[in-house]
């Protein structure tokens, strides 16, 4: 099975695909990045690039499942709706073409890779670090927070 790990946000958009394969402990992750807009576009430009960078991904990764971070609500309420909106490029570009749709709270995600729902993100990221093979030298944030929600949704689809 195939999962595609979506960190949502309009300026950064942390993705991942990881494989579980059968009878292996860990996950393999096939691709990770942060994808990134520019401030200088229109909104709705950098969410159509949203949308056409998760389809990019689909058709070269072929994944089975979206696993995405539910929203928490902050003081910035513009950037909430935003971040909303670009959720539901991504979700719409899984669901037209039947991908299974997984969501995780925040705390859902703390518990899967670390075992507690208010670990901080020091201990995230150590923990995703162990969880899978990757390159330490090159994960952004984003890129290990969607590798952590794939992994959740790993977890809860056994």
């Amino acid at each position: 099975m195939r999962i595609l790990g979506i960190d949502p946000g309009f300026e950064r958009l942390g993705v991942a695909v990881l494989e579980k394969i059968p009878g292996c402990n860990k996950e393999k992750v096939l691709f990770s990045e942060c994808f990134k807009t520019s401030a200088s576009l229109d909104f709705s430009e950098r969410l159509s690039l949203i949308g056409k960078e998760t389809q990019r991904v689909i058709k070269k990764y072929k994944p089975d499942v979206l696993s995405i971070e539910t929203l928490f609500f902050t003081t910035n309420q513009k950037t909430v709706m935003h971040v909303a909106e670009a959720r539901g490029v991504v979700i719409y570009e899984c669901a037209k073409i039947g991908m299974r749709i997984f969501e995780a709270s925040p705390p859902q995600i703390k518990i899967a890779t670390t075992g507690y729902g208010k670990a901080n993100k020091e201990q995230i990221m150590k923990m995703v670090k162990i969880l899978v093979d990757i390159d330490n030298t090159k994960k952004s944030d984003d890129e290990l927070d969607a590798i952590a929600i794939a992994l959740t949704a790993s977890a809860h689809l056994k």
